[in-house]
């Protein structure tokens, strides 16, 4: 049994200060091992294959992504929103639908307001890739809720992904991928700042794929303790020079809206606040936001390059994947 799954088997049982206090220390480990690339990884920066650019000759692509994990995110998400909305901003909030009452209200207002909901999950209980019966079990729920809410995004709980499996699901993008980020229960990198396709199977059941590309604000604010956004800013730099896409995936469950009581796993989302106002002076008029369904249209709409491959024979679902490759879209 590998390391993550004795860790999913034993987690219902570990309070959750040793959770945090096991994840902290690996993270630790891994950062030093990973310093050259994280939280860039220079090679993550090669264009896809007859890429023509952004629209409107923007310099990057900004996309806001949320997970709400728990209860108190969802109740939270509304508050996010808000914030957002003050700034002139827009997202996708994935919700978790059988892990907490998903409440049509909330939905309904997000869509309302322009916002977007996605299904993240149906449990986030880290057990989706253990066996293709599961999985394949699962994915009927899923692409339940997929219709009932009129999603046509999806992510993984924790970042667990096999790309080739979720074919199965009725989606036009999945996000349950990232360029570099070794510290995330699979570590396993897609290596690209770019969307790519996943190519379809015998059914045609392909989708466009879209990687997380900033630091995930679990890591940064919880398990690190950092106070401030710098990682943040370096990164989006570092991407906006690169002409590639910055999508970025925070969660209400771990913000403090309104001076709320501080905690060993809450942050100010003020932290966030400023970062939007940095993007929006700093790189005024040079980026494209939008919802990450929007990319995702956009992009297989006007690529013309090959679709990434996925294997059956690998595990992760990506021909050469793994943190070492090399991948071309």
């Amino acid at each position: 049994m590998s390391l993550r799954k004795v860790y999913y088997v034993l987690k219902p049982l570990m309070p959750r200060r040793l959770q945090l206090a096991l994840r902290r220390v690996h993270c630790m480990r891994q950062r030093l091992k990973n310093r050259d690339t994280w939280p860039i990884d220079e090679r993550a920066a090669k264009a896809p294959e007859g890429w023509q650019g952004w629209p409107d000759g923007k310099r990057f692509a900004l996309v806001l992504t949320h997970d709400a994990d728990t209860a108190g995110g969802h109740d939270r998400c509304l508050q996010l929103m808000k914030l957002e909305q003050s700034l002139g901003f827009r997202s996708s909030f994935n919700l978790v639908p059988r892990r907490y009452g998903v409440a049509p209200r909330i939905r309904n207002i997000l869509v309302e307001n322009g916002f977007e909901v996605g299904v993240h999950g149906l449990y986030h209980d880290g057990k989706y890739f253990e066996s293709r019966e599961e999985f394949s079990e699962r994915a009927i729920l899923i692409n339940h809720y997929l219709r009932e809410w009129c999603a046509v995004g999806y992510r993984s709980p924790s970042m667990l992904h096999n790309l080739e499996w979720i074919r199965e699901l009725n989606i036009e993008y999945d996000s349950s991928t990232f360029d570099t980020d070794p510290f995330e229960p699979q570590p396993d990198g897609v290596c690209t700042i770019y969307p790519f396709a996943v190519s379809g199977d015998e059914f045609g059941n392909g989708y466009i794929e879209l990687p997380y590309t900033l630091p995930q604000d679990f890591l940064l604010f919880v398990l690190f303790g950092h106070r401030d956004t710098r990682i943040w800013k370096k990164k989006l730099e570092w991407i906006a020079r690169n002409g590639g896409m910055a999508l970025v995936n925070t969660h209400p469950d771990y913000m403090m809206f309104d001076g709320g009581t501080k905690g060993r796993e809450r942050y100010p989302a003020e932290y966030y606040r400023e970062f939007l106002e940095h993007v929006k002076t700093t790189y005024a008029g040079q980026y494209w936001h939008a919802l990450p369904r929007d990319v995702a249209r956009y992009f297989a709409a006007s690529r013309t390059g090959p679709a990434r491959s996925v294997d059956p024979a690998d595990g992760k679902g990506l021909v050469g994947g793994g943190s070492d490759a090399k991948n071309a879209v």
